[in-house]
């Protein structure tokens, strides 16, 4: 068991190190004789030592033949996300390494940001010992734990967390699933001075960001309904210019969902942009999926590069583009509804990753966007009104 977990952490690591000399490949012409010899001493590790591991682990049965299914996977994800309950997964030093939408919300903090932070710098220093030695004692297999913490965004709101190790897929060390459930005040009890004191202050952060969101919905409503009429290809390009850049680095239009083309794709200047208007939509996954399934999607540093394909080169597209975080959205005006087409953008750089917020409001555009597509196109057939 041990070799098999030893097998497992040098595939981990050794698919680590691919995907940096993968996004290496932009590297000035120069220095690509570095990147050379560490790909050379990759493959060379890979037939000195993981082919041999390989093969005594098979040879003693240590190995299933299964294959993981990625629908299955997905599946998991989606569960894991849209839980309503604030989850969050750690390991034995507290250390997230991911949360749900409910428990950015309860926390303040985006998935982005505390994945590969401990769990404990977002509690009361007071409770920060007690939770962590309760991880570890959980993650050791004692048993699962439950004790009560308190937040540092309110901190007179008692949080229950309860605690429980978890093995996820084949990975070798056990993980530990922390559940958070907000406690209420007592009935009648008086708010705390602080909390008062804070209560009527305006969060203008959070206004300013709403404020553009609704100029952004704004522009966006200007746009399809100057549209000219009868042309979806020209209903998608308003769309995409709206969104670009003000709101994404890249916007990649794809219309129909049986038999999709690439219509648009707009991009930051000196990029790729020709190579991805080239790919097939159906080379996509991501694509794909939201066109069959209908649902929005939202990754955070997204974890499969080749979750967008790869381009004419072979280069996967999320580490060409050096996506940090993407939407991918059906365009689908009623939910019972065909899917118009996909609209998919990305964020790169030090740019901030898409909030839910604005994965709220690219939604709700996103049915505007489908009732032009779908209204415009009735037009073109005469007696469909």
């Amino acid at each position: 068991m041990a070799k098999t977990e030893e097998f497992g952490e040098e595939i981990a690591d050794f698919v680590r190190r691919v995907a940096e000399l993968k996004s290496a490949r932009s590297v000035p012409a120069d220095d690509l004789g570095t990147v050379l010899d560490a790909a050379i001493f990759e493959l060379d590790h890979v037939v000195a030592q993981l082919r041999p591991l390989y093969e005594r682990l098979a040879a003693a049965g240590h190995l299933g033949s299964g294959v993981p299914d990625r629908d299955e996977q997905h599946l998991l994800r989606a569960l894991f996300q849209r839980l309503p309950l604030p989850v969050a997964l750690v390991d034995r030093e507290s250390v997230v390494r991911r949360m749900n939408f409910a428990a950015t919300g309860l926390t303040g903090v985006r998935a982005g940001y505390a994945t590969g932070r401990p769990l404990t710098g977002f509690l009361l220093h007071a409770d920060r010992v007690a939770f962590r030695s309760q991880t570890a004692a959980v993650a050791r297999g004692e048993g699962d734990r439950s004790l009560t913490v308190h937040l540092q965004r309110d901190p007179d709101l008692p949080v229950r967390a309860t605690l429980t190790a978890l093995r996820p897929g084949a990975e070798p060390r056990t993980a530990v699933l922390v559940v958070l459930q907000p406690g209420t005040q007592p009935a009648g009890s008086p708010a705390s001075p602080r909390e008062a004191s804070r209560a009527p202050a305006p969060d203008l952060g959070e206004a300013t960001r709403h404020a553009a969101r609704l100029d952004l919905a704004d522009a966006m409503t200007t746009a399809l309904l100057t549209a000219p009429a009868g042309d979806r290809v020209a209903v998608l390009e308003r769309a995409a210019g709206v969104l670009h850049p003000r709101f994404a680095d890249w916007v990649i239009a794809d219309e129909g969902a049986a038999r999709q083309r690439r219509t648009t794709v707009l991009g930051p200047k000196g990029a790729p942009v020709d190579d991805v208007l080239a790919q097939a939509p159906a080379a996509c996954p991501l694509v794909v999926e939201a066109a069959r399934g209908g649902a929005p999607m939202l990754q955070v540093r997204p974890e499969d590069p080749d979750s967008f394909g790869r381009d004419a080169s072979g280069a996967p597209v999320l580490v060409r583009a050096q996506v940090t975080s993407l939407l991918c959205v059906p365009l689908r005006g009623r939910s019972d509804g065909p899917v118009e087409g996909v609209l998919t953008l990305f964020r790169s750089g030090a740019r901030l990753a898409f909030s839910l917020a604005e994965a709220q409001t690219v939604d709700v555009m996103s049915r505007h966007i489908a009732l032009a597509m779908a209204r415009h196109a009735s037009r073109e057939t005469p007696g469909l009104n």
